[in-house]
């Protein structure tokens, strides 16, 4: 153990910002790996791009602790996390690491592992009072599977298994190993596991010697413009069978499949931490229904500066009942965001026009923009 460890924000001032990366970059402890946010995207412009990457980086270390405090606090006490809104992440943080970064003179635009110090943030939280967990489930092995329309059998997909390969599967109290279906495994198989079929279940996790598994079916319906989303078998927590509907964009056919995999890691790391933090059962997850691909929302927000983006990302994160709010992706004009609102979008499309911003649907898409 270290007997001093340096402020992060003092370094942040001392270092040349072109060796700030090399500098920040410490050896990840396994233990603590949920208290590192990967593969975290930022971005700001400013008046020349030293100040630029400077601004991206505060912003950016900023909302990455809220979706740490997010992946720690159970949904039932998100509200009492906000007080920890004035809280300086760059105070918290333990190294960086650039994943992916591009620039020009006056912008800068990059994705970054975050890692904060497990044993301060622990602390804030216990001081707060606030309840969290950071127990990691057992690994689960999850299996992207794609089936069309028609009597074609289910086959891995390329799109699908890389939607589930841009999330931070690692770090994630419910951490997941993607595994590519079996060629042994038959399609019947595969359809008794999605009706919650006990014996399916058994046989699919012999397949793949772990009593942790799970399949991920999407099944894509073009007349109904949805993408139908299976996720059954066994997590950490026990037997789940999971079936949400999501909206497809024909002109952008990945925003379902995008969603519908953030919403699926988000629901195992809510049963995990139901179990954890109250020592108690995990809810029963719905079988079906149409209610949940409604009120899990993925968001395009259009903006013509980084001010705007500001202005809208400070409005809706302040807007009563957005509970869940992440940044999925983030450019130079544009931004996908995730959240729930209970009552639907169209709700929040109203709540959010008393606020001054335009929730609009344009072809099964929710777009945010300013009016």
């Amino acid at each position: 153990m270290m007997k001093q460890r340096p402020n992060a924000s003092n370094l942040l001032r001392a270092l040349p910002f072109a060796a700030l990366a090399a500098a920040l970059v410490l050896p990840a402890r396994a233990a603590d790996s949920v208290y590192t946010v990967g593969n975290y995207p930022i971005q700001a412009q400013a008046d020349n791009a030293v100040a630029a990457k400077e601004k991206a980086l505060a912003e950016g270390q900023q909302a990455a602790f809220r979706s740490l405090l997010k992946r720690l606090i159970p949904v039932t006490a998100y509200a009492r996390g906000k007080r920890l809104d004035s809280v300086k992440a760059a105070d918290l943080i333990e190294g960086v690491r650039v994943r992916s970064e591009r620039n020009s003179s006056t912008e800068y635009i990059a994705s970054f592992d975050f890692s904060f110090n497990a044993k301060s943030v622990r602390d804030l939280l216990r001081r707060e009072g606030i309840p969290f967990t950071d127990d990691q489930a057992p690994k689960v092995t999850l299996v992207p599977v794609w089936r069309s329309a028609g009597a074609q059998p289910p086959r891995e997909e390329a799109a699908w298994t890389n939607v589930w390969k841009g999330l931070d599967l690692e770090n994630s109290l419910t951490p997941i190993k993607l595994q590519p279906l079996s060629k042994s495994i038959r399609p019947e198989t595969i359809n008794a596991l999605a009706a919650g079929d006990g014996n399916a279940l058994r046989a699919f996790a012999a397949q793949y010697n772990t009593e942790y598994v799970l399949v991920a079916l999407a099944e894509p319906d073009a007349t109904a413009g949805r993408l139908s989303v299976t996720l059954a078998g066994t997590d950490a927590v026990g037997e789940i069978t999971l079936k949400r509907p999501y909206r497809i964009d024909a002109g952008d056919p990945g925003y379902a499949s995008e969603l519908a995999a953030v919403v699926g890691l988000r629901i195992l790391e809510g049963r995990w931490k139901a179990v954890k933090v109250r020592g108690g059962v995990a809810p029963s997850a719905p079988s079906g229904g149409g209610g949940g691909g409604d009120t899990d929302l993925l968001i395009a927000v259009e903006f013509r500066g980084m001010a705007e983006w500001q202005e809208i990302s400070r409005k809706l994160s302040a807007t009563q009942g957005v509970e869940e709010l992440d940044v999925a992706g983030l450019s130079a004009r544009s931004a996908r965001v995730t959240l729930r609102y209970a009552d639907g979008a169209q709700q929040l499309a109203d709540e959010l026009a008393r606020q001054g911003l335009n929730l609009r649907n344009s072809g099964g898409n929710w777009v945010l923009s300013l009016p």
